[in-house]
């Protein structure tokens, strides 16, 4: 198919007749094979230079549909699950790598979101990708950098700094009333000093929540937030402070019966206020510090009366040397207070604090890159803990490398599981974890690159409440698995794939963990020539099994395909339209089979188009 026909099926998709189009570039778009990533490293390090498996999700990709959250997202990757219990606005957990929920650290531009309630560490749902710049997805363990948690990996929403004065405006509408609308500005001044203001807000009636309500049995949800930010940026340092706050309701069954209209809500608000800075000391010396506090609030609204408050302040400072021209080492220490608010724990009220003192090496060539580092924990609640990882990539030619790393993490139990007067247990000790990775990236001429990796993690001291008789470090599981990914882009037209497999077994029942799908794949085809684009992704998981926690069998979780469009069109500089359609085969997705107080599924209920238009000065 010819470009000039490929332009007017894109048009004729969104509606509209393509005409001359005299502001458009004379260049296709850069062929951009290897990005750049900060998770693994904590400065901006090339894709191919670390010696693990990571995602970037780019800010265009996130900004073709704006109604998806980070949850959405980051299930373009294949190495990622998400047990969602409803449509939009409803709760998901996230697994990577078969790992549990709670084994994934959230981030926000270096500040932790896994807060003290461990039934909802961090509900990703939640939280709007209006102001962010990209998504990096670090898989495997990251408990030197960044202490408890990331056992399975890391997933970090990364924000920059505005580089040209602007305004942005986003409106769009979709079905089952679903309206957002946004706006930010940003101002950048000659002498390095910018700043940056914006807000959102999202309303929608939403679907069903399960296979038995009526098809008017709707769960609304509303969700606004804003956004500020001020820095500068000079030759020897830099520094910025920013507050980002999203606060909503969304509507669910409290009755959980699937007979009743859905009545229940649940009220959120999540805030969270990060200062920056670095200073360069020497030209071989850089220190850095950061301040965030971090406030999630869930108040469910169903006649218990319930609420869980979580607050964290959370502080690190570290220095990078540069002792050599090709090595270099990261010290540093880390301080986190989190308190934890509630009316179903002890005394109503805990606190726990942590601190994490950590030392990071590397060595980096043309042929090698390595990293090796420790970490001691120090914490209130259970005393000391250490960790360490290695891992070394060879470039064995300019076009082909291995990589392989093994690396110990842990989980400190939560004051919830401490505490909760469903069971809580205070002489709990940390869940640890060893894994073991290799893997290969290899580019493909001028335009492709494909990557394979395997691991093997095994958990101990697994934290688990059976039968809510009181939380126990009594269980322990393996997850093993491999990846595989291809990527090409050649002018305008650009394909992606991924897949995943994952064998999960609990070691004490034998069986494997419960929605935990065996196979992954993930697809995306499309063209982009920065004034038309168009394309379309698919998401396809194996079956996967439910257990009760005695270990009988309730029900097969069904395999599922779900296919998603996109489309835009840069009708002038100024204006984008575009349009996307979420589960194009309009398929009633069951997700989660539910046994009490009677037998259903959470489910998907069917597509999700909308149509918007983007005005940017």
């Amino acid at each position: 198919m010819s470009n000039i026909t490929l332009r007017n099926s894109i048009a004729l998709v969104l509606g509209m007749y393509a005409a001359p189009m005299t502001f458009a570039h004379d260049h296709q778009p850069h062929v951009v094979l290897d990005d750049m990533v900060i998770t693994v490293t904590r400065v901006p390090t090339n894709q191919n230079h670390v010696a693990a498996r990571t995602t970037v999700i780019n800010k265009q990709t996130i900004e073709q549909n704006p109604v998806s959250n980070l949850s959405d997202v980051i299930q373009k990757d294949a190495s990622i699950s998400v047990k969602q219990y409803g449509g939009v606005g409803q709760v998901p957990e996230v697994s990577l790598r078969g790992t549990k929920n709670i084994h994934t650290l959230f981030l926000s531009d270096g500040a932790r979101l896994n807060n003290q309630n461990n039934l909802s560490p961090v509900f990703s749902g939640f939280y709007d990708l209006t102001n962010i710049d990209k998504v990096e997805i670090l898989k495997g363990p990251a408990s030197v950098q960044y202490g408890s948690d990331a056992i399975g990996g890391v997933v970090q929403m990364i924000s920059k700094a505005p580089e040209k004065t602007g305004v942005n405006v986003t409106g769009l509408w979709g079905e089952n009333n679903t309206y957002k609308a946004s706006v930010y500005g940003n101002l950048v001044s000659d002498n390095g000093f910018y700043a940056s203001l914006g807000g959102q807000r999202l309303e929608s009636d939403g679907t069903r929540i399960f296979d038995n309500q009526n098809k008017h049995d709707k769960a609304s949800y509303d969700q606004k937030g804003y956004h500020a930010k001020i820095g500068t940026n000079q030759q020897r340092f830099s520094a910025s402070a920013a507050i980002s706050q999203n606060e909503g309701v969304n509507i669910y069954s409290g009755t959980t019966n699937g007979a009743l209209p859905n009545t229940a809500q649940r009220q959120f608000e999540n805030r969270l206020i990060n200062v920056l800075g670095s200073y360069d000391v020497l030209n071989n010396l850089t220190v850095s510090a950061r301040y965030s506090n971090i406030k999630d609030e869930q108040t469910p609204v169903d006649g218990y009366n319930n609420h869980y408050n979580t607050q964290s302040d959370e502080g690190d400072v570290n220095a990078r040397w540069s002792f050599a021209p090709n090595q270099n080492i990261l010290f540093g220490v880390s301080h986190n207070k989190a308190e934890y608010d509630s009316n179903t724990i002890t005394n109503n009220k805990q606190k726990v604090t942590s601190t994490g003192y950590y030392i990071q090496h590397q060595y980096n060539t043309d042929k090698i890159n390595t990293q090796a580092g420790l970490r001691l924990e120090d914490n209130s609640r259970f005393g000391t803990h250490t960790v360490g990882q290695i891992a070394g990539r060879y470039h064995v030619t300019p076009s082909t490398s291995v990589y392989s790393n093994i690396g110990t993490a842990f989980r400190a139990p939560s004051l919830n599981e401490l505490y909760t007067s469903w069971g809580g247990n205070d002489k709990l000790k940390p869940e640890e974890s060893l894994s073991y990775e290799i893997g290969l990236d290899q580019k493909i001429g001028n335009y492709a690159k494909a990557g394979l990796s395997a691991y093997h993690t095994k958990v101990d001291k697994l934290i688990e409440n059976p039968n809510w008789a009181g939380y126990k470090n009594i269980d322990k599981a393996t997850f093993q698995g491999g990846e595989a990914t291809l990527s090409w882009k050649k002018d305008a037209f650009f394909v992606a794939a991924s897949y995943a497999h994952v064998k999960t077994k609990n070691k004490t029942t034998g069986l494997e963990l419960s929605y935990r799908p065996k196979n992954t794949g993930t697809l995306t085809v499309g063209y982009d020539d920065g004034v038309y684009g168009l394309s379309v992704s698919a998401i396809a998981r194996s079956k996967a099994k439910h257990y009760s926690s005695s270990g009988t069998l309730l029900s097969d979780i069904p395999n599922y395909t779900t296919v998603d469009l996109n489309a835009h069109w840069q009708a002038t500089p100024n204006i984008k339209l575009f349009t996307n359609i979420q589960n194009v085969g309009n398929k009633t997705q069951k997700l989660v089979y539910n046994t009490y107080p009677a037998v259903n599924w959470y489910i998907n209920d069917g597509h999700q188009a909308n149509v918007g238009v983007t005005f940017s000065y």
